[in-house]
């Protein structure tokens, strides 16, 4: 096999399976090395390539799959190339060709002598496997079915060229590697730097779940559409009542737009020095990413919005066109100011320096959208809505009297109070 010869797909994550594979391919049938221990190899082989099926819940041919989850995950020149834009030109196409080739020879392999020779059948207890559920704890089911769907084209296709295609059409639809195969992300600082880790299970919320508040909503809607078709945008504040739907409506959004480019990243205010380094390893693919700020303000001693400040709209280097901020909180001005603020400003010779400096970083999010409490009328509207969404059947003046009896000790009118109660009625069933 000529693994050695891939001048693209090197260096991959999880790749020492296809090195040691390789080796296997190549020296099963020579005196030279110990068959024991070459049959040990290919059972620590089988046994991790079993572990990555159970971990990201493949099934069918797992020798395939694996290869498949290689081509999948490897961002490379041609790969990054094609994500979202498809085919390219220049030679870069011959080099991939010429990689594909190796790959197509290595979903061809038939290891039937190499099992014949060794004495063993654990190639064959790989090759149909049936998954022990519908996903694992790395993919959820959609990824799943997305690699195992792409291994089967893959198998199918009759030369590297139309191996080629096939993959470059993927890359196309869905993109490469974490960014390609994931929607969601947070941040993890580590010894040898930052890194965006992916999100796995997130809420599927839509917009149309969310009931009322139609005009925040279509402000969201159409600031995040002009982001993604490339249009300008602006950095977003979400402000308002608490439970009244604002992360639920950032949710949403990632979710309309996913399959458009969109991914988001989740950055807490203690990460915030990292944005520089986060927006380093974004700004050049060719996805629009939102860096999401859940439940964001300030108490007056803390200066960490002064980082975002910079970023935002601060700093030499201008923030790029494929990144915005989008940002939720419950208060309005975001940096908690006291009358003793009042105080010291009286005592101070440039009190307008110190107001502003306060009151800038909201300046900077272009588009600020009002989430309020809905009154009694619109409250019951929600649970009506909810109700009927999670099928439960009851009186309506029944609902409304035990929905009006709930939100009094339940924190009052809000849609996540309205949504409790409707959970509650669920469970009760």
């Amino acid at each position: 096999m000529r693994t050695n010869e891939l001048m693209l797909y090197k260096h991959m994550e999880e790749g020492q399976i296809l090195n040691d594979m390789t080796f296997l391919m190549e020296n099963y049938a020579n005196d030279y090395y110990n068959m024991e221990d070459m049959k040990g190899l290919l059972f620590d082989l089988v046994n991790e390539i079993l572990e990555l099926a159970v971990s990201h819940g493949f099934e069918g041919n797992l020798w395939h799959n694996y290869l498949t989850y290689l081509l999948a995950s490897h961002e490379n020149a041609y790969s990054t190339s094609c994500e979202i834009v498809g085919p390219v030109e220049g030679s870069i196409n011959e080099v991939a060709l010429h990689d594909f080739a190796i790959f197509k020879e290595l979903f061809d392999y038939g290891f039937q002598a190499l099992e014949e020779t060794m004495g063993v059948d654990c190639l064959s207890m790989i090759r149909d496997y049936a998954g022990t559920s519908g996903h694992g704890k790395i993919f959820n089911q959609r990824i799943r079915d997305r690699i195992c769907d792409l291994s089967r084209s893959l198998a199918k296709a009759e030369t590297p060229g139309k191996f080629k295609d096939i993959l470059t059409q993927f890359y196309k639809e869905f993109g490469v590697g974490k960014f390609g195969l994931h929607k969601a992300f947070r941040i993890e600082h580590r010894e040898e730097g930052t890194e965006i880790v992916p999100i796995t299970k997130i809420a599927h919320v839509h917009l149309d779940d969310l009931v009322g508040y139609e005009i925040a909503k279509k402000k969201l809607i159409d600031n995040t559409k002009a982001f993604v078709e490339g249009r300008k945008a602006n950095n977003c504040l979400l402000f308002g009542d608490a439970g009244t739907g604002k992360s639920s409506s950032i949710k949403a959004i990632l979710n309309q737009y996913y399959d458009q480019g969109l991914r988001m990243i989740e950055v807490y205010k203690h990460q915030f020095q990292d944005l520089n380094d986060i927006i380093a390893q974004i700004k050049n693919r060719n996805y629009k990413f939102i860096i999401y700020m859940d439940d964001l303000s300030f108490e007056e001693f803390e200066i960490e919005y002064k980082y975002l400040k910079a970023v935002i709209e601060g700093g030499l280097e201008r923030k790029p066109e494929n990144v915005l901020i989008y940002a939720t909180s419950n208060r309005r001005h975001l940096i908690r100011e006291t009358f003793k603020d009042k105080a010291d400003r009286d005592e101070e010779l440039h009190t307008n320096d110190t107001v502003q400096e306060k009151l800038s970083l909201v300046a900077r999010f272009g588009v600020t959208i009002y989430f309020g409490k809905p009154d009694k009328k619109e409250f019951q509207e929600i649970v009506r809505k909810l109700a009927q969404k999670s099928g439960i059947d009851m009186p309506e003046e029944e609902l409304l009297l035990e929905a009006n009896k709930w939100e009094l000790s339940h924190g009052g009118l809000s849609g996540r109070t309205a949504q409790q109660f409707v959970d509650y009625l669920a469970g009760m069933r």
